[in-house]
């Protein structure tokens, strides 16, 4: 029996020891994730809306003929510039010369039938006053008298006309621009109407620039000014900057000279038209290039890296350092482009600090190493 007892006791011993001599073991912590960080600050930051545009002439003119005729001469180099007033073309003037001929002797003999009919008016008038002749050869005179001076006024505007025609055969440039290809060749009879279409002059100085803007995306800016989130200039008086297709900026900006106030049912869109000085003829009809629109405003604007956004199940979100330098996961409300930048809708406030370059390693708590980076909507 004692010995039973020493046993158990010996037993109890050994396991009390060895529960004693068994420590915790050690949690092993691990390495911040390394991380870079900018303090957020809201901005009163211009905002640019880009629609891709059309160069067009601010005043295209078809060059047409007046009368029917020959085309005797092309006297314009297809393409170049005219200046207003250069003679682009020249029909056979023969015909015209002629018509002008016929219709001066016409005047002439219509001038020579009044100036005898006026002295045969001159002698009747005392006869009549003599009772010498009857009052209806008085009348008669009188009649004749003013039917040769209508006839004379007949053939002066015969002889107008006919000089108007002869002096369309000479075809000038109506304004300052560039001279399309020419449509009828040398020899060529040339109608009226349709047939009378020659060549284009277009006017480049100054230049417009024609672009369309969608129903939303109109609908979507009036709301945003509603809002409050956006702040037009006075009197919606927009710059207009325009850039060409290698991405190089035109040194003159435009202004927006028409809107039109009816929906294009066929595209949905609204046709806007600014006009834009062109000095050096750098501009030509029927470029296409890119249109911004400066001169909105967002007040108090968040701007964060594009890469500091990531897409989750559920939407956009960021990651926020908390005061323990740990990882926050925020939803947030995106709103549009700023070159690199996003704006930030809902979701951040002023002084938040948010992971620029790395979230993709952060999960929710861990702890950070970051490195502050200035804001760059501060940077503008």
């Amino acid at each position: 029996m004692k010995l039973s007892c020493k046993i158990l006791l010996l037993f109890f011993f050994v396991v009390h020891i060895s529960a004693c001599s068994d420590k915790p073991p050690v949690k092993k912590q691990s390495k911040p994730v390394e991380v870079v960080t900018y303090i957020v600050k809201s901005h009163d930051t211009p905002v640019a809306f880009e629609f891709v545009g059309k160069t067009a002439s601010s005043r295209k003119v078809e060059i047409r003929s007046r009368v029917e005729g020959f085309l005797e001469k092309r006297l314009y180099k297809e393409g170049s510039f005219v200046d207003k007033g250069t003679l682009l073309f020249q029909m056979d003037k023969k015909p015209f010369e002629a018509k002008l001929n016929a219709a001066k002797a016409e005047m002439a003999q219509q001038q020579a039938r009044t100036e005898t009919a006026q002295i045969n008016l001159n002698r009747v008038r005392p006869l009549v006053k003599k009772k010498a002749v009857a009052q209806k050869e008085l009348d008669d005179a009188l009649g004749n008298y003013r039917a040769s001076a209508a006839s004379v006024e007949i053939a002066k505007s015969n002889v107008i006309q006919a000089e108007l025609d002869l002096g369309y055969t000479n075809i000038y440039s109506p304004v300052n621009g560039l001279t399309s290809f020419a449509i009828q060749q040398e020899g060529a009879y040339i109608g009226m109407g349709s047939q009378g279409l020659l060549t284009y002059v277009a006017q480049i100085e100054p230049m417009r620039i024609e672009f369309s803007v969608s129903e939303n995306q109109l609908l979507k800016a009036r709301s945003s000014e509603r809002a409050g989130l956006l702040k037009m200039p006075d009197n919606h008086n927009f710059e207009v900057e325009i850039i060409f297709s290698d991405g190089s900026i035109y040194p003159h900006s435009g202004k927006i000279t028409f809107a039109d106030a009816s929906l294009n049912e066929k595209t949905g869109t609204f046709l806007m038209r600014a006009e834009v000085a062109n000095p050096n003829s750098t501009l030509r009809p029927g470029q296409f290039v890119r249109a911004r629109i400066k001169g909105a405003i967002r007040p108090d604007a968040i701007l964060v890296p594009k890469t500091a956004v990531q897409q989750g199940a559920k939407g956009s979100f960021v990651w926020v350092v908390n005061t323990q330098n740990k990882a926050e996961f925020r939803p947030v409300t995106t709103g549009a482009w700023d070159g690199d930048q996003w704006f930030i809708n809902e979701g951040l406030k002023s002084g938040e600090k948010v992971v620029a370059t790395g979230g993709i390693k952060v999960r929710a708590g861990v702890q950070l190493s970051a490195a502050s980076k200035k804001d760059p909507a501060a940077q503008k």
